[in-house]
């Protein structure tokens, strides 16, 4: 007799139990006997019994009903199991997959995987792996994800897959320090004929939602937050700008509100990507869609009110992965966009530890310039920031560099003085974006008197910083009657000079705004709506322009009768 027939024959002579129902206890007594009798030399029925594990997907109904009966013996019977002794039974148990298997049969299974993890730990990193495994379908999945069926099929097996992952995470505590440099190894790279990348991120999130994301958000986030990066780096975004070059950072701001191509909310076009390769194109494509799935997930945790314990997490791996990686164009925004979800409390977080990151003299240079520059980008983008917290900050910057000044007898060198610079040229920048909303209120205008005396210092920032920032600064004080600049200081336009370069070191942090709009198709819906442009302040410019040409009518028609006779007016 086999060992399929012999779990489910009726006339198996085994005792049974008072309360225990006759075909399980039959079917436990067997699957014992079976791995018992390969210790002792015998392996007839226990070579039926590992292939009777091995079956088909075309098989008939009854031969499921035996598999399931099968893996529910031994979920029972797992102290039995020896990991020597019973390695090709363990190997057909390990190679089997939740796709091919009937609802039924995939909770036998699920259940045989917490057994084993949960009775010995010798098995418990076959068990996680095989689960994490099924977080990538395999490919006759992938290929049918638009049909109805297979949709539901997918749910069917991955809420298996987490309930396992949680079920065997509450009775083996050790469960997460062993789970998550498994996640972290088994991350996909970037597949060119799908997008398996896609579909492990939405688990790893789900795990994050769970309670193990207690124990492991942090490296969850971390794992996530680097594989942005990464395809962040992999495009090749000198290529995709480089048709801008020549026009400077508002030219292009101020040229594309005049040209009004773009609705709130509208998606940016991509047809300067589409002119890079295939595998460029692709590459941008799923960074385009990952960081959906991100801020998506940040929008959950929103709602699910867990948001702040959400970011202190994010905010580690972003200083991990993303704060010196000076040529990052996208994988930043995941930081912006989670500040927009609950301004008042992650907004002003992540504002304040870029700040102390800023002041810290612990720090390396090179980190603390890049923490100015995304303090000052962030400063001057986020529409959702209360421009009383934006002076605030200004503030600070504006008092560390006039006590810089004020300390400094140093030789006038642009190298030796980069923090001091860095901190000039956010001022300015923030200024550029904010400049009218700032001089509106006496007491924000009043904490800037000091930076006049800082501009004309000896180190001469406005001579040392990016000229594009110090002319569109100098511009907007002089319209706003921030105090009298000369004419001498309206430089042309440029991207950059020898001083920039010099004070922006190799990693040229002098051209570094990390929140400039986001470039990504799909996932700049997220952000147009959040991000402060020059719009305002064309609008603005234009008013003033106005203003005074209504005056200058005014007094010409008053001394100018003939003129009025004209009929010009």
């Amino acid at each position: 007799m086999g060992a399929a027939e012999a779990l489910t024959d009726p006339s198996s002579p085994y005792d049974l139990g008072n309360n225990t129902d006759l075909s399980d206890t039959e079917s436990f007594h067997t699957v014992r006997n079976a791995l018992l009798s390969v210790q002792n030399g015998e392996s007839d029925l226990y070579d039926q019994l590992v292939q009777s594990t091995q079956i088909s997907k075309g098989s008939d109904h009854a031969v499921w009903a035996d598999l399931e009966t099968i893996l529910n013996a031994l979920s029972c019977s797992v102290a039995y199991i020896d990991i020597i002794h019973h390695r090709k039974l363990l190997s057909s148990v390990f190679g089997m997959s939740l796709w091919d298997l009937k609802p039924h049969v995939m909770d036998a299974l699920v259940g045989l995987l917490i057994s084993l993890a949960a009775t010995s730990g010798r098995y418990l990193d076959s068990c996680l792996n095989m689960l994490i495994g099924h977080f990538v379908p395999p490919r006759w999945v992938i290929d049918r994800l638009s049909q109805s069926r297979v949709i539901k099929q997918k749910g069917d097996v991955l809420t298996r897959v987490h309930g396992a992952l949680l079920n065997i995470s509450l009775l083996v505590p050790l469960t997460p320090s062993r789970l998550l440099p498994m996640l972290s190894q088994q991350m996909p790279k970037i597949n060119k004929k799908d997008n398996v990348v896609l579909m492990y991120v939405e688990n790893l999130f789900k795990l994050e939602s769970s309670p193990i994301g207690q124990v492991g958000g942090s490296m969850i986030f971390m794992m996530v937050m680097e594989r942005l990066r990464d395809l962040d780096l992999d495009i090749d975004w000198d290529h995709i700008l480089q048709d801008d070059s020549s026009r400077g950072m508002f030219d292009m701001e101020l040229e594309d509100v005049v040209e009004d191509t773009m609705n709130e909310g509208e998606e940016l076009p991509v047809g300067s990507v589409n002119r890079n390769t295939s595998g460029g194109k692709i590459v941008f494509e799923s960074l385009d869609k990952l960081m959906v799935i991100s801020f998506d997930h940040l929008e959950s945790c929103k709602l699910d009110g867990r948001l702040d314990q959400v970011f202190e997490k994010l905010f580690g791996s972003f200083e991990s992965f993303i704060l010196n990686t000076y040529k990052s164009k996208v994988s930043q925004f995941l930081m912006f966009y989670a500040c927009s979800l609950d301004p008042e409390n992650c907004g002003v977080k992540f504002a304040t530890k870029l700040m102390d990151i800023f002041l810290s003299s612990n720090k390396p240079r090179p980190t603390r310039m890049s923490a100015v520059a995304y303090l000052a980008s962030y400063l001057a983008r986020g529409k959702f920031l209360p421009i009383s917290y934006v002076a605030a900050m200004l503030k600070r910057l504006v008092d560390e560099c006039a006590d810089y000044c004020r300390t400094c007898n140093d030789h006038i060198r642009p190298e030796a003085h980069q923090i001091f610079y860095s901190g000039c040229q956010a001022i300015m920048y923030v200024l550029c974006f904010r400049m009218r909303s700032i001089l509106d209120v006496p007491l924000f205008r009043s904490q800037l008197i000091p930076l006049e005396s800082i501009l004309m210092h000896k180190l001469n920032p406005l001579m040392v910083c990016l000229p594009s920032v110090v002319a569109e600064f100098l511009k907007q004080a002089k319209a706003g009657g921030m105090f009298v600049v000369s004419d001498a200081f309206i430089f042309d336009d440029l991207l950059e000079s020898e001083l920039s370069r010099a004070f922006g070191g190799p990693e040229r942090l002098d051209t570094f705004f990390p929140f400039d709009s986001c470039l990504l198709k799909s996932s700049n819906r997220f952000s147009l709506s959040l991000i402060t442009s020059a719009n305002c302040y064309l609008k603005w410019w234009f008013v003033c322009f106005y203003s005074v040409f209504v005056v200058v009518l005014a007094d010409l028609k008053a001394i100018s009768p003939r003129i009025s006779s004209t009929g010009l007016w």
